[in-house]
């Protein structure tokens, strides 16, 4: 094969390559994308206001008290797993293990922070099933509560963060199901506390003492 033919060749595997690589469906993970936001789309509730359960979470921390309002309307199954385990005293001596105030966010959840093992926080479960993906067009800002789910989307399953900043990154691809109503600025302290050096984790343990269900009627707007 001559000089030209191998150019030729060579020029026509490329182009092949590329056509099977958009053939295939492949689509960025950047939130910017409009391919990734045309895909999930079809998954996304839309144009739903949020409607408040009739209990809160009331979560006491050794920070203080932080209250969240849930919407069952948005996430029907994340609220119920999160009630059924808080009634349950799931939570109960939990840790927030993973605080981020660059990012805006601290999480907790994981019955794995009961432990005197800080290396296994963030990698557990509450044996229930993992729960599909319920996403909706409510935008992650200041105060928003979302499942925290592994890399798959239908993962969501007891882990919980609350967003205390606008954190677009988020939003259409992590489950809203609720909002903090009460002690915003507790969580704020929380985020701002000290971590291990090189992670996200609190260089000392912030316990969940409890979170348990109230009337949200006991609360105002």
């Amino acid at each position: 094969m001559n000089r030209n033919s191998r150019r030729w060749a060579i020029a026509l595997l490329c182009l092949s390559l590329a056509l099977s690589a958009l053939a295939c469906g492949q689509v960025s993970t950047n939130s910017n994308s409009g391919a990734g936001e045309d895909a999930a789309a079809s998954n996304v509730k839309t144009g739903v206001k949020p409607e408040a359960d009739a209990e809160v979470a009331v979560i006491e921390t050794d920070y203080g008290r932080i209250v969240l309002e849930l919407y069952p309307n948005l996430a029907p199954q994340m609220v119920a797993r999160f009630k059924k385990l808080a009634g349950a005293g799931f939570y109960n001596g939990t840790a927030i293990h993973r605080i981020d105030p660059e990012l805006g966010i601290i999480q907790g959840g994981d019955p794995n922070s009961k432990d005197n093992n800080p290396l296994n926080d963030g990698t557990g479960s509450s044996g229930e099933p993992n729960l599909p993906a319920e996403f909706s067009d409510i935008l992650y800002e200041r105060g928003t509560v979302g499942a925290a789910r592994a890399q798959t989307e239908d993962s969501a399953n007891c882990q919980f963060y609350i967003t205390l900043k606008r954190q677009p990154a988020f939003d259409k691809r992590y489950s809203v199901f609720g909002r903090v109503i009460e002690g915003i600025g507790n969580a704020d302290i929380i985020s701002n506390a000290p971590v291990t050096e090189g992670a996200d984790r609190p260089a000392d343990k912030i316990i969940v003492k409890s979170i348990t269900l109230a009337p949200r009627s006991n609360f105002g707007k």
